[in-house]
């Protein structure tokens, strides 16, 4: 995990990333905004987990943790979209 951003994006925040929509069962990474300054737990970063539902501008990320169902609440600027409901849906059938 690096401490440091890439000299031309430091202190920049995407807006498309802040304000991105994501729906109900879609698969996400964690990935830390480095340029956001609060405490972001190290053991969150990396993992994957689905959406389970939006607290105001939040959302709820269900993330199994050793053999656990943990719920961790995350602004959508640390989330990026892996897969989509749909596409889970579609391998099923």
């Amino acid at each position: 995990m690096a401490n440091k951003k890439h000299i031309r994006t430091k202190g920049k925040l995407q807006l498309s990333k802040y304000f991105q929509e994501l729906n109900i069962g879609d698969s996400v990474a964690i990935n830390r905004e480095k340029s956001i300054n609060f405490s972001f737990p190290k053991r969150l970063q990396g993992r994957t987990g689905k959406i389970e539902g939006k607290r105001g501008k939040v959302y709820m990320v269900l993330i199994n943790d050793q053999n656990k169902e943990k719920r961790f609440l995350i602004e959508p600027i640390h989330l990026k979209k892996i897969k989509t409901s749909e596409e889970n849906n579609d391998k099923g059938k």
